[in-house]
């Protein structure tokens, strides 16, 4: 059953999302679009332990990049990366939830059975079958993404006639397919960058609270991406202050999880918002 959830049940680990949640990103990938090639090895794991002292209720682990243009890497190419470090973590770090950023249904599967708590697929079970058939036996929270086209097609031409109305649409679409799979928790992610324009983007941030007549949680990915880049003529290295900005306005328009490269600066977001939302002003 889905609803308006103020808990996940992540592998037996639950977040409480009752205030807004940080999911740090770590890409242990050689070309992901700002921080690829920077975690190789024990690095990956030292960066693990700065995301959870800096404030990361959640931490994702991806091992294909998913920028605009890259190719989809092989399979052992991608388990290769992602889950030995699932598995090092369980040991060194037994209480950090782990969020696998996956297409492949196998790895995800994997990924369960070596400690990690949620699936964030950006291909919403469309480049898998496996994905759809794995959902109804691990039974954890699943990330429900839109995107146009694929990593490597997604940025040549995005066309919409009504970018809201059809992601939407869309979702709708994809919920009801999960429903019947008995999904247990379902995380809707409007996939900023994945397949749109930055006006796109930012008529979807705009009207973020119109995902809420889903009754699910609502992930954010505005880490660093082009929407801010382009819009103010920088790299992806001097986006921090342009994300703190879209991060804040994520949140008043209704964003459950901030998905981020940048923890501790996103933390302190949070934190100002949850002070701004709970002063009473007489009417």
């Amino acid at each position: 059953m889905l609803y308006p959830a103020k808990t996940l049940n992540c592998n037996g680990q639950i977040v409480d999302l009752s205030s807004p949640k940080i999911m740090g990103i770590l890409n242990v990938t050689p070309d992901s679009f700002y921080d690829g090639g920077k975690y190789p090895g024990q690095l990956a794991l030292k960066r693990v332990e700065e995301m959870l002292v800096e404030g990361a209720d959640i931490i994702d682990i991806g091992g294909m990049s998913s920028r605009p243009g890259a190719a989809i890497v092989s399979y052992e190419e991608e388990r290769s990366r992602v889950i030995p470090i699932i598995q090092s973590r369980k040991s060194a770090f037994p209480n950090a939830i782990i969020s696998v950023d996956t297409i492949r249904g196998g790895i995800a599967k994997e990924a369960f059975e070596s400690g990690a708590g949620i699936i964030n697929d950006i291909s919403a079970g469309r480049l898998d079958d496996a994905m759809m058939e794995i959902i109804p036996h691990v039974k954890m929270p699943y990330v429900l993404m839109h995107m146009q086209g694929t990593p490597e097609t997604m940025q040549e031409a995005p066309n919409y006639q009504s970018v809201v109305q059809e992601v939407l649409e869309f979702l709708i679409q994809q919920l009801g397919q999960l429903r019947q799979l008995n999904a247990t928790d379902v995380i809707i992610d409007p996939g900023f960058g994945f397949g749109k324009t930055v006006e796109h983007n930012f008529e979807l941030l705009k009207q973020l609270h119109v995902f809420k007549i889903l009754e699910c949680p609502i992930l954010v990915g505005l880490s660093r991406k082009s929407m801010i880049n382009r819009s103010l003529g920088i790299k992806p290295e001097d986006a921090l202050n342009g994300t703190t900005a879209l991060h804040m306005l994520a949140l008043q328009n209704g964003a459950d999880i901030l998905r981020v490269h940048d923890v501790k600066e996103a933390k302190e977001v949070c934190k100002l918002y949850e002070i701004y939302s709970n002063i009473k002003v007489d009417d």
